[in-house]
């Protein structure tokens, strides 16, 4: 229990880490640019632009409410996360937009702007925002918002990812920039978000699929592959060569993120074993994506 708990610890404190690098990603280089976000953060880049640009609120300049904005616009998706999605990653998912919130808020948006060429500092940080995205999903956490939604459907169909479901919603989200604003802004914040939307699933881990190649001649190889990835697997016998002593041959299909796990379970169990894996594309049949 106590292995548990310091490994959740370990990754609750890099997802929460993700949420930084996205929050400065995000204030240091795309906003100081007028450009926007993608998604229901857009969604309230807009709202804020509204209220401040044209409603004349009476907001501080050294906050950007944006943040405080898509944290009320996450509550009924935090409802999903927890029916959907599992407790501890409702619980991980909590933290994780309430200290991305406070990012958001109170990183300071440079004036003048780090980068002033737009082309530039849409790339650094579609960068910077997309790998930050990526670890905390890597991690069992998320920011909330479009990232919830993509993991949702990612379970529902393997032809879905995170960055997938974001590009879906910032078509809705750069119509609205398009009919408020002018099309350099557009299309400078399209450059963000394709960056930004590869970056993540590139850094995502557990969404992308390999084959998995083992020889070993230990019998507890196979038993802890299925505690830990709670997947099956293809065995057969098999004979080394050099040695002529007998081994086993498995075979079988995972993530990129357990193919981490079990590497270090392997190494463990039988240092002299034999693992490889190899990049698949397609996987037809009954492979179900966990996260």
């Amino acid at each position: 229990m106590k292995a548990i708990l310091s490994e959740r610890n370990k990754r609750l404190f890099f997802a929460v880490l993700g949420t930084l690098i996205f929050a400065a990603g995000m204030n240091l280089f795309i906003v100081p640019l007028n450009l926007y976000s993608g998604g229901f953060l857009g969604i309230g880049q807009i709202v804020r632009t509204l209220l401040v640009d044209y409603a004349h609120a009476p907001i501080p300049s050294n906050i950007d409410i944006a943040g405080i904005i898509l944290y009320l616009i996450n509550i009924p998706l935090l409802v999903l996360a927890y029916k959907s999605l599992g407790r501890w990653f409702f619980v991980s998912t909590v933290i994780c937009v309430t200290f991305q919130t406070v990012f958001l808020t109170f990183i300071p948006n440079p004036v003048p702007p780090i980068l002033s060429d737009k082309l530039a500092g849409a790339i650094v940080g579609g960068v910077i925002a997309g790998y930050g995205c990526g670890m905390t999903l890597k991690n069992g956490g998320c920011g909330g918002g479009q990232d919830i939604l993509g993991l949702y459907f990612m379970k529902k169909s393997r032809n879905f990812s995170v960055g997938k479901i974001s590009m879906m919603i910032n078509v809705l989200v750069y119509v609205a920039c398009a009919l408020m604003f002018d099309l350099t802004t557009v299309v400078y914040s399209l450059i963000y978000v394709a960056v930004y939307s590869f970056v993540t699933d590139l850094t995502h881990t557990q969404n992308q699929n390999m084959a998995c190649l083992i020889i070993t001649t230990s019998d507890e190889v196979l038993p802890v592959i299925q505690k830990i990835t709670n997947r099956s697997a293809t065995y057969w016998g098999g004979i080394r060569y050099f040695t002529k002593s007998d081994c086993k041959v498995i075979f079988m299909a995972l993530s990129k993120f357990e193919g981490v796990q079990i590497s270090r379970a392997i190494k463990e169990i039988d240092d002299h074993a034999f693992v490889t894996f190899f990049k698949v594309d397609t996987i037809v049949g009954n492979f179900h994506k966990h996260l």
